[in-house]
């Protein structure tokens, strides 16, 4: 069904590329940030796609079906691609700061397994209030880092650190405070969907 809310899905999924190309070149400021600006209309069309699904009473199966694959290939993508320019990367831990989005993917394909599992026997699992604020803190975090692209430019390397002062990309920081609260939740969901799946499993 080629409805409005499914229309608007599709077209997040069709500007995921758009949308990785901008983040290519890590000092391409510009590009950042004409991604970010395209990052924050994909997360108004998952608002507005479900809004208008329930509103008018237009959910459908595809919509079902298409609505967190779209979610899940943004972020994946984004984490990627940001992951192998370098933007997670940050004071203290240097490219550590990558595992908190490596968590966060092999949560989203643990979840996505484990639903598909449980839908198969006929069993649901409600999106969690503490899921929303992971969604949250993820969203954020990634918008984050990509403004701060765009603001400061690619983050410091070794030493660079001591030239460069911390203010001086606060954005990034805050990008990366927000990844890590949503690797945290990421744990604590995870686990909280583990343990439903378990009780179905023989």
């Amino acid at each position: 069904m080629l409805t409005l809310p499914n229309l608007l899905t599709m077209s997040r999924i069709f500007a995921v590329p758009f949308l990785g190309f901008l983040l290519w070149w890590p000092q391409w400021r510009l590009g950042y940030g004409i991604a970010f600006v395209l990052y924050c209309v994909i997360g108004f069309t998952d608002y507005l796609d479900g809004y208008l699904a329930r509103s008018r009473g237009m959910v459908s199966k595809l919509g079902q079906f298409l609505d967190p694959i779209a979610d899940k290939i943004m972020v994946a993508a984004v984490i990627l691609i940001l992951t192998a320019q370098g933007y997670l990367r940050g004071p203290y831990v240097g490219d550590a700061h990558a595992i908190a989005g490596l968590v966060i993917l092999i949560r989203e394909i643990a979840v996505s397994g484990l639903r598909e599992f449980l839908g198969g026997i006929q069993v649901s699992v409600p999106v969690s209030k503490l899921a929303k604020w992971k969604t949250t803190f993820q969203l954020c975090a990634l918008g984050a880092l990509i403004l701060g692209g765009a603001v400061h430019g690619p983050p410091p390397t070794g030493v660079d650190y001591v030239t460069r002062s911390l203010a001086d990309q606060w954005i990034h920081l805050v990008g990366l405070a927000s990844l890590w609260a949503a690797a945290i939740l990421t744990c604590i969901t995870g686990w909280d969907y583990l343990r439903v799946g378990l009780k179905h499993m023989d």
